[in-house]
């Protein structure tokens, strides 16, 4: 599967000026570099020819609205407004499916005091056709002063793909063009969606090891998670600036922590979005970048993380030589396996990452799921 997101540096209410901004990183947002090295040239998202684009929590509006007041001129409901046309247009321009975040209105024509607000997120398909309108569940402070709660059971879809073999190894990639010939097959791809804060324990209030959402990533058997955001970061402008260009490492390394059930419980889904011989759940993390004033005097300005990675937790049995060599002290296995795990059974486990943005950064993420990861990360066993 081939996914891209786009992140940038909204500014806050100016949709017109973020859809230009919008449009003009996916013209060239994905910088080239050879050796790790930034050529200073960029290509486009029409070239990389995604399945799925993915954009940040409030992409297009802005995030940081101090009021319901504030919030309520760019207000849209499910599929209609400048949010929805630009998911639209993009969608049947790339043909493929178009993730966005937006703030919603659910307006009651009968009752006017029924009308409910929402920090939404909009999918569309290759047509331009509404699939999904997912409905931000565990609420950050910010949204608490505007939005109501979503419902947590509409963050699961079947995402329904072509298989027309868009990979890089059987097309021309420069050329963009796929073969009339391709046989298509459709792939239906259990997929889990959040936005930001869906992450975090409930409020703050529910223990940290509750792991809501990832529970429900395995209870659901998802082999794809999209995580609309705009995940803050304590970073001050000069720190932001100091990366150059580099992640925010104590942010990813969050993220991870939030999915610690994919790493020490046995995964129960039956099919791979791709052929492999392991399982794997791939996780798209769609943050923002950039900063946006305080909501009022008493808070600081709201800078984000950025950092947008695309990534998979796989899993794959031990062979049976290595099963009784360190299972008790593996970090890949917990006393809290799932119920269709050997009792016995370790696992390989490990974090495979195709595409990272620096925290700072503006651009297209971009990932093969076919292609070699950039990055590979594996478990440390406990000491002692």
């Amino acid at each position: 599967m081939r996914i891209a997101t786009l992140q940038f540096a909204a500014k806050l209410g100016d949709v017109e000026g973020n859809i230009a901004r919008a449009n003009e990183l996916l013209k060239s947002g994905k910088a080239v570099s050879v050796g790790g090295e930034n050529l200073g040239i960029g290509i486009g998202v029409e070239l990389l020819r995604p399945d799925l684009l993915v954009l940040s929590e409030m992409a297009l509006t802005g995030y940081n609205f101090p009021s319901l007041g504030a919030i309520k001129p760019y207000l849209e409901p499910a599929g209609k407004g400048p949010c929805a046309s630009w998911a639209r247009d993009t969608a049947k321009r790339l043909r493929c499916k178009v993730c966005v975040g937006y703030p919603e209105i659910e307006a009651d024509a009968q009752d006017t005091s029924q009308t409910k607000y929402y920090n939404s997120l909009l999918v569309v398909d290759e047509n331009g056709d509404v699939i999904l309108n997912y409905r931000k569940s565990f609420l950050y402070f910010t949204d608490e002063t505007w939005a109501a709660e979503g419902d947590v059971e509409r963050g699961f879809h079947e995402l329904s793909f072509s298989s027309d073999d868009r990979s890089s190894s059987s097309t021309d990639l420069v050329g963009g063009v796929r073969p009339s010939t391709a046989e298509q097959k459709e792939r239906r791809i259990a997929t889990s969606f959040g936005i930001c804060m869906d992450i975090n324990p409930y409020k703050f209030e529910a223990p940290f090891t509750a792991w809501e959402f990832a529970n429900r990533v395995l209870d659901s058997k998802s082999q794809l998670v999209i995580l609309s955001m705009a995940w803050l970061t304590l970073l001050t402008r000069e720190e932001l600036e100091a990366l150059k260009g580099k992640p925010e490492m104590d942010t990813f390394n969050y993220w991870l922590q939030r999915f610690w059930p994919l790493l020490k419980k046995q995964m129960k889904h039956d099919t791979e979005i791709d052929d492999t011989d392991a399982k794997r759940i791939v996780i798209v993390f769609a943050n923002r970048a950039g900063e946006e004033p305080p909501a009022d005097e008493t808070k600081p300005p709201a800078r984000y993380a950025g950092t947008s990675t695309i990534m998979a937790v796989t899993q794959r049995p031990l062979p049976a030589t290595e099963q009784s060599a360190g299972s008790s002290d593996d970090e890949t296995l917990s006393e809290e396996k799932s119920e269709t795990a050997s009792p016995n059974q370790a696992l390989d486990v490990k974090i495979l990452c195709w595409d990272m943005l620096g925290a700072a950064e503006e651009g297209i993420c971009f990932a093969d799921t076919t292609a070699d990861p950039k990055m590979v990360f594996e478990l440390k066993k406990a000491s002692g």
